[in-house]
């Protein structure tokens, strides 16, 4: 949904993405989540808090058996996977990147988990008209949508929403007093070159003016920093492997990114947003609990 249009996005996402499913392999977790996990204990593991975090998207969303899930840049389908297996939903993921397509398509396959998940090289404004989802998740798409593009993209994803359904946007925001450096400028050259990040208030009232209900508002800032961390660590201890398949140009470009985005997050600078959205329509209310504790229990 950006002026630039669909070859643009499609090419910036190959940019980042496709660079290797193998390179990403070294320094992911076995379920190839490239967004923040989440620490339930002090010295967590990077495998058990990314199971951790999908298991707390699916909840937060409270997934139930049989209801129809939208995945939007679903990355190698970690998320629609985990919704399909272990909440019974049948899931539809979509990612500009073919490469990430291809790679969860095959492990689908391996899963036994056809018919019940899908996930397609397809952009989201492709996605058709009438298309309609219980629930809907966007992990770490709101970098790449463009601030100009933001109404729009609320809109459509309300849209796709049956009424009364709940949609998770989970993304990087930064800090009110964010000022643009170098350091931002080598990321936009080298690594998203679609980047662009908006403040969380920006975006709160680019929601509500969606007609959006915004029902819970969650900061993972310090579990975003812990996880480039581990990831930095994950891919220094094989970099020769990493080297071997990117070069050293593309493995440099990486660590430093990594390490760079490590320490942004423990500053501060930038911060990681869940926000969970509400289709308004039943005058009743809403039938599920008041409370988070069944959220985290």
């Amino acid at each position: 949904m950006r002026g630039s249009g669909k070859q643009r996005d499609a090419q910036a996402i190959a940019h980042h993405y496709d660079v290797s499913n193998e390179f990403y392999a070294l320094f992911l977790d076995p379920l190839m989540l490239y967004t923040c996990a989440y620490y339930r204990e002090p010295d967590g593991k990077l495998e058990q808090a990314q199971e951790d975090k999908v298991d707390l998207v699916c909840r937060k969303l409270r997934l139930q058996p049989g209801e129809t899930m939208l995945d939007i840049g679903c990355g190698w389908g970690g998320l629609s996977i985990w919704a399909a297996q272990h909440y019974g939903v049948k899931a539809h993921g979509v990612t500009l990147s073919r490469a990430q397509a291809e790679w969860a398509q095959a492990r689908i396959k391996r899963e036994g988990l056809e018919g019940r998940c899908v996930v397609e090289h397809r952009d989201l404004r492709d996605i058709p008209e009438g298309a309609r989802y219980d629930k809907i998740a966007a992990i770490g798409v709101i970098e790449h949508v463009g601030i100009a593009n933001y109404r729009a993209f609320f809109g459509r994803v309300r849209d796709m929403l049956n009424d009364g359904g709940l949609y998770l946007n989970h993304g990087i925001h930064h800090e009110f007093h964010w000022k643009h450096t170098s350091q931002t400028d080598f990321l936009y050259r080298y690594v998203f070159p679609n980047g662009d990040l908006s403040g969380v208030t920006e975006t709160l009232t680019e929601m509500e003016r969606a007609q959006w209900e915004i029902v819970d508002v969650e900061n993972l800032r310090l579990h975003y920093a812990r996880t480039c961390r581990h990831w930095v660590e994950r891919l220094e201890a094989r970099a020769d492997e990493a080297r071997a398949l990117v070069g050293e140009q593309i493995y440099r470009t990486w660590r430093l990114y990594l390490t760079c985005s490590s320490v942004a997050f423990h500053g501060g600078s930038i911060g990681l947003w869940q926000m969970l959205l509400r289709k308004q329509w039943d005058p009743a209310g809403p039938t599920e609990p008041t409370t988070r504790e069944d959220i985290y229990s």
